[in-house]
């Protein structure tokens, strides 16, 4: 089995998530997406596996309060150009395995897809 990661190493959830799927399977690909430069693809598949756009938002972030935008009013289209802008945004840990997709957090949620 294949598993994905949207990973940012400084990320202890996502430290604790790759070490919680390492103790399972060692088939992981690591995606560092604030250096990978996220497409629109990626984004449009990891929405297709069953995560909401808005879902992919870390509306705490510093980043996503200066744009002044309302989630509940931005199409699934401008959510994506936004993270594509804006990486840091995007919620994290996303992992994909077995055409499903979670964000693992806690990190144990990902228990539920492998």
């Amino acid at each position: 089995m294949k598993i994905t990661i949207y990973y940012n190493p400084d990320c202890s959830k996502c430290r604790q998530t790759l070490e919680l799927i390492n103790s399972k399977t060692h088939d992981v690909q690591l995606i560092e997406y604030l250096d990978s430069h996220l497409t629109r693809d990626e984004l449009t598949h990891i929405i297709s596996l069953g995560i909401a756009a808005k879902d992919l938002i870390r509306t705490n972030e510093d980043e996503w309060k200066k744009m002044g935008l309302n989630i509940d009013e931005c199409t699934p289209e401008e959510l994506i150009s936004t993270i594509i802008s804006h990486p840091s945004i995007l919620q994290r840990p996303i992992v994909l395995a077995n055409d499903k997709a979670t964000i693992a957090r806690p990190p144990e949620k990902v228990l539920d897809i492998l």
